[in-house]
């Protein structure tokens, strides 16, 4: 039998029990839209986490207090067993000539407040900040300017605020400069709206206020002594972090009387740091997600081996009639697997196309709440999925097809 005899056979055997093929079909078109779904919402999670770190710049460090494998994380302070950061470290790691690849360093005192503005209250980061911060943090205005170094020094209650924070205290993003709004009662004048950045590994970064850092330590967040909760530093460039990196940590274990060999108590993380850890839990979190749709992949090459047995048992006389007539094994194992393929190419095909309308909708859905997430199907997913898909049809289509293929000409034929 040639190739294009095979596919017709299969066709017209399919379509005498259209029912029972759809229903089948069902099968490993849940699996596959479900694999390509999953898929394509852990890629998106992986896109929208490293293009987050990325939009910090590429040649950005982050310097908090405690010896820890992972990202920095706010009020470092609520641990009194470690050395806390403070002002002075920042000046010496803004040193020229002990860190020469360091161009710039902010310090940051964080913490969080309630915002009132028109009758709004909202619950928002503040950060408190030196004017170098913009700069470090690449972080952009779109109307207004950023703090100076005149407001930092006279302890100006000046604010830049988030686009979402604007949003949701005065209705619009959009000529707010010369606003007030306040910060635990205390009044602050609104002189910048801050560009749009979204969800990054360190909270959501358009609800933030961002305010003198001298400002900050006297009338909002309250914190004795000249302690920071992280500096952020910025290196030459970005082939320069390693050589920041190294420099930081001995500037930092020199002032904390770190011993050779010791612990420090402080971390230094680079972007790469940062991109690595974020790659590897998304990477986990597309596996984890794509094994689940797995499961149901599964369960429809389960449906397909169920079928393809109740259609060999049916048609035991036809396959006898069949081999008495001169078919070969071959002809009969090959019969019975293209059907069984073709189910699940089938299936595969229209898996693909409901898989990318279930991310497109997730898609439209994140946008609509106010998270700019778009789930990404790759082209590799798709022949993932079609490919295991077809392999599904075949493996679960084996031991059907050979048992037909297996059968005597004389038994077959007296099969009522």
């Amino acid at each position: 039998m040639n190739p294009t005899q095979i596919l017709i056979e299969a066709l017209e055997s399919l379509n005498g029990n259209k029912m029972r093929s759809g229903l089948t079909i069902l099968g490993i078109v849940i699996g596959v839209a479900a694999v390509i779904a999953m898929l394509a919402v852990g890629q998106g999670a992986q896109d929208s986490i490293t293009g987050s770190i990325n939009g910090i710049g590429t040649n950005v460090l982050f310097v908090f207090s405690g010896n820890q494998q992972g990202p920095p994380r706010q009020n470092q302070n609520a641990n009194r067993n470690v050395r806390l950061l403070n002002m002075d470290d920042a000046k010496a790691i803004n040193d020229p000539f002990a860190a020469p690849s360091v161009s710039a360093v902010a310090p940051v005192l964080q913490g969080s407040a309630d915002a009132a503005a028109q009758g709004q209250l909202s619950k928002t980061t503040v950060n408190g900040v030196t004017p170098a911060y913009g700069s470090v943090r690449n972080e952009t205005v779109t109307e207004g300017e950023f703090i100076s170094n005149d407001q930092y020094l006279g302890h100006a209650s000046v604010a830049v605020i988030g686009p979402d924070l604007a949003d949701k205290l005065f209705g619009r993003k959009e000529g707010l400069v010369g606003e007030t709004i306040r910060l635990t009662g205390q009044p602050f004048r609104i002189i910048g709206v801050l560009e749009s950045k979204g969800g990054s590994a360190f909270g959501n970064a358009d609800n933030q206020v961002v305010i003198p850092l001298t400002t900050a330590r006297d009338r909002v967040i309250h914190r004795s002594g000249d302690d920071v909760d992280v500096i952020f530093v910025q290196s030459v460039s970005a082939e320069a972090t390693t050589f920041a990196s190294d420099e930081i940590k001995q500037i930092m274990q020199t002032r904390h009387n770190i011993p050779v060999g010791g612990d420090n108590d402080f971390t230094v993380f680079t972007q790469a740091d940062m991109l690595q850890t974020a790659s590897s839990i998304t990477g986990i979190l597309t596996i984890f997600l794509g094994g689940i749709a797995g499961i149901s992949l599964l369960v429809g090459g389960i449906g397909i081996m169920n079928i393809m047995l109740v259609s060999v048992a049916e048609r035991t006389r036809e396959i006898g009639l069949r081999k008495a007539l001169g078919a070969r094994k071959r002809d009969i194992l090959t019969q019975f697997l293209a059907e069984s393929s073709l189910l699940s190419l089938l299936g595969g095909v229209i898996g693909i196309m409901l898989g990318w309308l279930i991310s497109y909708i997730v898609g439209r859905v994140a946008i609509a709440t106010g998270n700019a997430f778009y789930p990404s199907i790759t082209t590799s997913s798709v022949l993932l999925a079609t490919i295991f898909s077809a392999a599904i049809g075949m493996f679960f289509g084996i031991y059907p097809a050979n048992r037909a293929a297996s059968l005597q000409p004389v038994e077959a034929l007296r099969y009522e």
